[in-house]
């Protein structure tokens, strides 16, 4: 088990002596809060770039509304900064079956776009219940382990919260929305680490994962039996075998491979970048949104975004270490791998180095619910780091 500042203790002794606002205010990370500030302005700064020539009359369309989105999260962040945590711990029950319930709800009157069926329209603004439910899957599952850590070196008590944790996992997959469900999967190993799961049940959680993902991959396939969809088997077979890969399968890849070349160091610049105005690069306000930004601000803005995420990760790290009891620290992990996942895979697959999904680039990719789920993540982090120091403070004195 991963150490944490506090102890079980000290958690409930946090929950009766709730700390006073003013404390845990003075006692935010910061240097996390500057750096998902920096995200954010970085963000904007790229969609004003790529979305530019997207509606013709009218070139902040999209910006407009990322500015708009992220004012909102401003105050979402804000929120749940200032909500302590063990009030997540203590309704996780609730927290679990109302993520469930909606992502449910999704696929019975959801809004289908590009094959996927995602999204519920409220007229005025359509959102991604899976979006919101990467933070409420975690929050939830958390509060689950941190009530029977005495038991996790029992199997019964691992595959009891594997299975729990599987239920949003298969929701989401069924819509079909395969990147989403990874970052679950990625999420739930992450909390299953820190809250002191015995390696052997992890190595053999993996084996069984490898497993199944040959069995998806290869087995089934050969018996008949299709699991994927057909441009999400085409996609995994242009990532593993590349040489096989369609032309029109392999497009999307090779026309993000060119953007990220022609940003050069410095980049093009947005009315000189051609693969993004012309529309050559698909999804280039989505899904590949990192060559867009590449192409236009070039190898130096990559390396400002990617430094970004860097600090932001490393101060994430870092709350794990000073939560003040277990239930914050898993928590606090869960967030960080999740948000680690997203980078890695978004950024990966438009440079042939994942394969591709329908991961959005975190606090850049065009869209409302991605960027304010993101800030709410990262209001909950500083909950978490706030209270841990508070805590520490009071038991030295």
């Amino acid at each position: 088990m991963l150490e944490y500042a506090g102890s079980q203790r000290a958690g409930l002794r946090a929950e009766r002596e709730s700390p006073h606002p003013l404390a845990v205010l003075r006692s935010f990370d910061w240097l996390l809060l500057g750096g998902v500030a920096a995200l954010v302005l970085v963000g904007l700064w790229g969609v004003a770039g790529i979305t530019k020539f997207a509606i013709p009359g009218d070139p902040s369309y999209y910006l407009n509304r990322q500015i708009l989105y992220a004012c909102v999260g401003a105050v979402v962040l804000v929120a749940a900064a200032l909500i302590d945590p063990d009030l997540y711990r203590r309704y996780w029950r609730a927290i679990f079956i109302g993520t469930c319930l909606v992502i449910a709800f999704v696929l019975l009157i959801g809004h289908a776009a590009h094959g996927s069926t995602r999204w519920i329209s409220l007229g005025f603004f359509t959102f991604q219940p899976s979006e919101f439910g990467k933070l409420l899957f975690v929050v939830a599952l958390a509060g689950m382990l941190s009530e029977r850590q005495r038991d996790l070196n029992r199997w019964e008590t691992t595959l009891k919260v594997v299975g729990i944790g599987l239920v949003p996992v298969l929701l989401v997959f069924v819509q079909p929305d395969l990147g989403t469900a990874l970052v679950y999967m990625a999420a739930l190993a992450a909390m299953l680490f820190i809250a002191g799961v015995p390696w052997r049940h992890l190595a053999v959680l993996g084996a069984m994962v490898v497993v199944v993902v040959a069995g998806v991959l290869w087995a089934a396939p050969a018996a008949g039996i299709t699991v994927l969809k057909s441009y999400q088997q085409q996609r995994l077979t242009c990532f593993t075998h590349p040489s096989t890969c369609p032309a029109a399968a392999g497009y999307n890849l090779d026309q993000s491979i060119t953007t990220v070349g022609s940003g050069g160091i410095r980049g093009r610049g947005v009315n000189n970048s051609t693969q993004v105005n012309l529309g050559f690069l698909p999804e280039s306000n989505t899904d590949f949104a990192f060559p867009a930004f590449a192409s236009q601000r070039g190898f130096v803005g990559a390396v400002i975004l990617l430094g970004l995420y860097l600090l932001v990760l490393w101060r994430g790290l870092r709350v794990v270490t000073v939560a003040r009891d277990l239930y914050s620290a898993i928590v606090a992990g869960g967030i960080v791998v999740a948000l680690l996942f997203q980078i890695f895979v978004n950024v990966g697959m438009t440079m042939g180095i994942a394969p591709i999904t329908g991961i959005p680039l975190p606090f850049v990719s065009v869209g409302g619910s991605s960027l304010i789920a993101n800030l709410a993540a990262m209001g909950v982090l500083l909950a978490i780091h706030a209270r841990g120091r508070v805590s520490r403070y009071a038991r030295r004195r």
